[in-house]
């Protein structure tokens, strides 16, 4: 098989910086785990309780529960079986199956010692050393601390119902299918050891920074990506760390306190609501965040989304991108052309035809409803990826407990050719005091292409 010119550059990438790793000695660092016998207490029912809140918080079941399927007989889609795996998960070198986490004894980790169970969290390394691929974000899971990696055991094992389904193999090309050379890119990009407390910060900002840094693996989207498929960083330490990634075509937006694109003037209480329901201050969470939302962040308690929404709070503005100016003269020319009805603007009469019914004039939204475009920080981001997508293939918002009612966005992909759709979200990152990059047909054809929509 022959690999393109990118690819071929991205393997000699990895392989320098693999070989680079180990010419230069690197290891474990101090305070490396040891892996620890059976915990005495898998049995304890407080114990497996607590796993299943972490499972929720690692958000387990979002990636090794598979798509739902068609019916045969043409009625409701096939619902996948939580843990039993079969998700395929796009990456640059291929597809990735999830595997089978029940503890089933054939197919799944029924078989699995505690050690073997923090092993494949923490290092990638499944028993009979067989390594995953960083689709696992076990970078992130290094940072699980023992009594919470002993209660996902207990969970894990005692918990759940072995379900004896087998999953695909994965199978990438070669050389990607050589799995023994993920310890050279496990020595140049893990770093193990759990979670370290910061003395500088109080334990509302500690336990914010762990879950968001070791179960919730917010980084495994939001941070991006270098050449070798490794996070450019894994805490705040790292000025990419959270200031967005593109994953399977979705664009996960900047989480710093960046005040166009990122977090910079969403409050805190806003946050905690959005991870709640999915609404918080105007926006409406989108996309793949969706899943998160109905599967993870709604079951948090109030004081573990309240530490969440304080330690990204505490994030310095990086990657900028996009400006909101709602006091612009420009912002009140937008709204006056609309009304109006003056479509001088490109993109302007495709949005009061299409968009302003839910959307308003005024970009304001409809609360818990619509989300806002007027300096939605989405809407603001460096990449128009989500925004060409959630065009081309509609959306709908988050099924909460105690929610708002899901709403529907329609799918444009029959409606509007590619220059409608660029001309329409230039006009929407430009309107009512909105300042972003234009999208260009190439942009819009690009994602299509991508998605074979």
């Amino acid at each position: 098989m022959k690999l393109s010119v990118a690819v071929t550059a991205s393997l000699v990438t990895v392989l320098y910086w693999c070989v680079s790793a180990v010419l230069v000695g690197h290891g474990a660092p101090a305070g490396a785990h040891t892996l620890p016998s059976d915990p005495p207490t898998t049995g304890d029912s407080a114990l497996i309780a607590r796993g299943a809140y972490l499972a929720k918080a690692a958000d387990c079941a979002g990636c090794h529960t598979s798509a739902p399927t068609a019916s045969p007989s043409g009625g409701a889609p096939r619902l996948g079986v939580p843990f039993a795996g079969g998700l395929g998960m796009s990456s640059p070198f291929g597809t990735i199956y999830s595997s089978n986490i029940t503890p089933d004894r054939v197919h799944g980790i029924g078989r699995y010692l505690y050690g073997d169970f923090a092993r494949v969290l923490r290092e990638g390394v499944a028993p009979g050393g067989k390594r995953l691929y960083p689709a696992m974000p076990f970078p992130s899971f290094a940072k699980i601390d023992d009594d919470d990696m002993h209660a996902l055991y207990a969970y894990f094992m005692r918990g759940v119902q072995p379900v004896p389904l087998p999953t695909p193999e994965t199978r990438l090309p070669f050389p990607f299918n050589q799995r023994w050379a993920l310890m050279f890119w496990d020595l140049a990009f893990v770093r193990d050891g759990e979670y370290a407390s910061n003395a500088r910060h109080d334990a509302q900002w500690n336990r914010g920074a762990y879950l968001v840094q070791s179960l919730g693996h917010c980084g495994a989207c939001h941070t991006p990506r270098g050449p070798a498929y490794e996070e450019r960083g894994y805490d705040e330490r790292s000025p990419l760390y959270l200031t967005g990634g593109t994953n399977d075509h979705w664009f996960a937006p900047n989480l710093t306190g960046d005040p166009g694109s990122g977090l910079g003037r969403t409050a805190a209480f806003d946050l905690v609501a959005f991870l709640r329901h999915g609404h918080g201050g105007g926006l409406v969470t989108f996309g793949s965040m969706v899943q998160v939302v109905e599967d993870s962040t709604q079951y948090l308690t109030d004081e573990d989304l309240a530490a969440i929404a304080t330690y990204l709070k505490s994030l310095p503005a990086h990657e900028p991108a996009g400006h909101f100016d709602s006091q612009s003269r420009a912002a009140q020319q937008t709204v006056t052309a609309l009304n109006i009805g003056n479509v001088e603007y490109p993109g302007a009469g495709i949005f009061q035809s299409f968009c302003a019914r839910c959307h308003q004039a005024n970009g304001t939204g409809v609360a818990q409803k619509y989300p806002r475009l007027a300096g939605n920080p989405a809407v603001l981001a460096a990449e128009p990826t989500s925004l060409v997508r959630l065009l081309v293939e509609g959306g709908a918002s988050p099924h909460t407990d105690g929610g708002p009612e899901p709403r529907k966005m329609p799918a444009f992909a029959e409606k509007l050719t590619d220059a409608e759709m660029a001309a329409v979200l230039t006009f929407v990152r430009n309107a009512w005091g909105n300042a972003a990059t234009p999208v260009t047909t190439r942009d819009v054809a690009s994602a299509r292409n991508a998605i074979h929509k």
